[in-house]
């Protein structure tokens, strides 16, 4: 990518030269290229953990067109990463939260608010109208639509992804360069890899994967750059390490290849198996599992949180069986008496299930509906919700 391509790029007023002045000292960037990032349009997808810097620092540095999708609305445990937001937007949509925040550091720039879900019927629509797209989802479904929507539209996709203390970034859709699909062929199988919330999340490593994510976007809009494009950058913040590796663009694939046979966008929901039906377990709500065990009902109650997490909070009478060794624990259990398992929010519990169902428990196993999050909140306050 060139810059702005072939538009006719704006003057700049004094004010906007004081205001940029530190980018027009460089040679590499001068007038002709603030020029351009005036007149680019860039679509940030995800005004999370990734957006925040991206939002903030594209603004910063005089990108002129902003567009901001996402549906989410702030919580509190966004803040220890998603800075953009503070305590006076919780429960705001986050687009309108970033949009506002991006105003204040910023009144040149103007940002488009797209308040949806990004989907396969209005994916094209939306990011037919930018220069360059930044992917700061947390989830394979978009991330291959966001994909495969940019090669169809021959958009550079700056992709970054984040999860406990490692991130990654390139570039996709260059010329001639891979696409997602080209390092990753196919997504994991659903549940092997827990999402942040699950999982945690460093609250500086956004912001640096982030940050990363920001520069290669001005340096597609100002041109004459070397970008991430073939490169994987990977980089470790506990052990504070980068490396990189080589992506070669695969003449195989079904998107980006020599013959692709992937030419629209197609249901990426069932395409990363979330829609396949998975066995079906029992569920128990915290005010049912609560009742019983007040009148005094034999239980037991397994929890599957790893040791560190169990130190957020110890469930009252709960054996504790981590996921990772769940299929061991099937000779612990009395298959007489049924058997509550909990963990955060439901979802590692219910797979602890079907993995002792497979390997033949045959006692009763009831899963705690939203995890222990559901507990404190509706049987014990006291208890915090993470």
């Amino acid at each position: 990518m060139s810059g702005t391509g072939d538009k006719i790029l704006a003057s700049m007023t004094n004010e906007e030269i004081s205001r940029y002045s530190r980018h027009l000292l460089l040679p590499e960037v001068g007038m002709e290229g603030q020029k351009r990032l005036k007149a680019a349009k860039v679509l940030i997808i995800g005004a999370g953990g990734l957006g925040s810097p991206l939002g903030l620092y594209l603004a910063a540095a005089g990108v002129g067109a902003l567009g901001i999708v996402d549906f989410d609305v702030v919580e509190e445990s966004n803040l220890q990463r998603q800075i953009i937001h503070g305590v006076k937007d919780l429960n705001r949509p986050k687009a309108f939260s970033a949009r506002d925040r991006i105003r204040d550091l910023n009144p040149r720039v103007e940002v488009a608010v797209h308040n949806v879900g990004l989907t396969s019927e209005n994916a094209l629509d939306i990011l037919h109208k930018y220069d360059v797209v930044v992917d700061g989802t947390d989830n394979y479904q978009t991330r291959y639509l966001v994909n495969d929507a940019c090669v169809f539209l021959q958009i550079p996709n700056v992709y970054g992804s984040i999860f406990q203390f490692e991130g990654q970034a390139t570039v996709f859709g260059a010329e001639n360069g891979p696409c997602y699909r080209c390092l990753y062929p196919s997504p994991p199988p659903p549940g092997l890899v827990p999402s942040c919330a699950e999982g945690g999340v460093l609250g500086v490593l956004p912001g640096i994967i982030g940050c990363i994510q920001a520069c290669e976007v001005l340096k597609l809009i100002i041109g004459n750059a070397p970008s991430l494009a073939g490169r994987l950058l990977l980089f470790d913040a506990w052990r504070m390490k980068f490396r990189e590796f080589k992506i070669e663009k695969d003449p195989d694939c079904p998107v980006c290849g020599d013959n692709p046979s992937i030419e629209e966008l197609v249901d990426y929901e069932e395409f990363c198996g979330l829609k396949a039906e998975e066995e079906p377990v029992d569920n128990i709500s915290a005010r049912e599992l609560k009742a019983r065990l007040d009148r005094g009902e034999a239980v037991q109650i397994v929890d599957v949180r790893e040791a560190h997490e169990r130190e957020i909070f110890v469930f009252p009478g709960a054996m504790p069986v981590p996921f990772s060794r769940i299929t061991q624990s099937e000779n612990t259990l009395n298959p007489s008496v049924d058997a509550v398992f909990i963990c955060k929010v439901g979802k590692r519990s219910a797979h602890a299930i079907r993995a002792l169902r497979e390997v033949g428990y045959e006692g009763r196993m009831l899963n705690l509906e939203d995890g222990v999050n559901a507990w404190a909140r509706d049987v014990d306050p006291s208890l915090p919700i993470y």
